[in-house]
């Protein structure tokens, strides 16, 4: 995310933040190959919200192709709701305007305790996982990994963190900054700064402990996502990458290597800071009735079946498969992992 939510001034300006949305996908409708239309019967309708970036416009990378399957599987009119980030998502679904959002488990569970939003499946490793590891990847000539490789129990690789340049996935990110931080403010390596009912304060506790040329990139840009992340240690920007345990198999092996990759001995993945949910997808369960999530919910579990189901999957929602599961089994634990974030219980209440 972006920004973080503050509920009470949406609740006090929810006629700004629908005209936002509104000219944001307005824009985004010219900009970008996807056609957003009402449905032709409101009845048998599926609305899915879809962040739209630029690599939409390549082919692949196109989410209608994930509406035409779905239309296919589900025997509904399905149709492609653009927005801008994970917060325009979540707003798509509470008022109504979509039915269903893919988007990471940070964003998830703020739905969840937020807006009572629910998880109808989740994505799923190869290895049958519904969660992955957040983790810090540092390069292998690095102090961090001889500290970690030396098997000498006085050298801290958490320690010997502090005043590098991190590069984060985002702001409010899983992997990329609530979970690292939540661990590292837990265990006395990192102080919080500022205000401790601050959310804010997260921003400057990261460019404390780190360095102030730390990557906190917005959606959208170079260093954002995974992907941005990895890229930021690769060329030398930054000293460690915040993301998941499975970013270097994802972008720097194999024929689809990117060119900024590093040979992969070069990077060295630390002990794990913790667990993160994988990507869920989210529906209202005011809007959506019980007979339509087991369509939807039967829908994206066959897409795990098909050549063109496992494409769709791996091109647009860079997963393996999916599986049913609810929002208490998949994000329950998620508070206990960021508890110690600056803010956090404050931004929720």
């Amino acid at each position: 995310m972006e920004e973080p939510v503050n509920t009470s001034w949406i609740a006090k300006n929810k006629a700004i933040v629908m005209v936002g949305l509104v000219l944001s996908a307005a824009a985004l409708y010219l900009a970008f190959d996807v056609s957003y239309k009402e449905c032709e019967d409101e009845n048998n309708c599926l609305v899915i919200a879809f962040e739209v970036q630029d690599n939409y416009l390549i082919w692949d990378k196109n989410p209608q192709h994930l509406a035409d399957k779905m239309k296919t599987l589900t025997g509904m009119d399905v149709e492609i709701y653009p927005v801008t980030d994970s917060i325009a998502a979540i707003e798509a679904v509470d008022k109504g305007n979509a039915d269903l959002a893919f988007m990471d488990g940070a964003s998830a569970w703020l739905a969840w305790e937020i807006y009572d939003l629910e998880v109808l499946a989740a994505e799923q490793k190869s290895d049958g996982r519904i969660y992955y590891n957040a983790t810090a990847w540092v390069k292998a000539d690095s102090d961090m990994a001889a500290a970690y490789l030396d098997d000498d129990d006085t050298t801290d690789p958490f320690a010997l963190m502090e005043g590098k340049t991190s590069c984060h996935t985002g702001w409010l990110k899983s992997a990329g900054m609530l979970i690292p931080m939540g661990y590292l403010i837990a265990n006395g390596y990192a102080e919080v700064q500022g205000d401790a009912n601050e959310i804010e304060s997260l921003r400057d506790t990261v460019t404390t402990f780190f360095s102030e040329d730390s990557s906190i990139p917005e959606g959208g840009t170079p260093y954002s996502s995974y992907k941005g992340a990895l890229r930021c240690l690769s060329d030398g920007t930054g000293d460690i990458t915040l993301a998941k345990d499975s970013v270097v198999d994802s972008y720097c092996t194999g024929d689809d290597a990117y060119d900024w990759c590093l040979p992969v001995d070069e990077y060295v993945m630390l002990p794990p800071f913790g667990q993160a949910p994988s990507h869920p997808a989210l529906y209202n369960p005011d809007t959506m009735d019980a007979a339509t999530v087991v369509i939807v919910q039967n829908a994206l579990v066959d897409l795990n079946d098909d050549s063109e189901g496992t494409e769709i999957l791996n091109d647009l929602l860079n997963t393996d498969g999916m599986v049913i599961t609810n929002a208490t089994t998949h994000l329950g634990t998620y508070g206990a992992a960021v508890s110690n974030v600056p803010g956090i219980q404050a931004y929720l209440s």
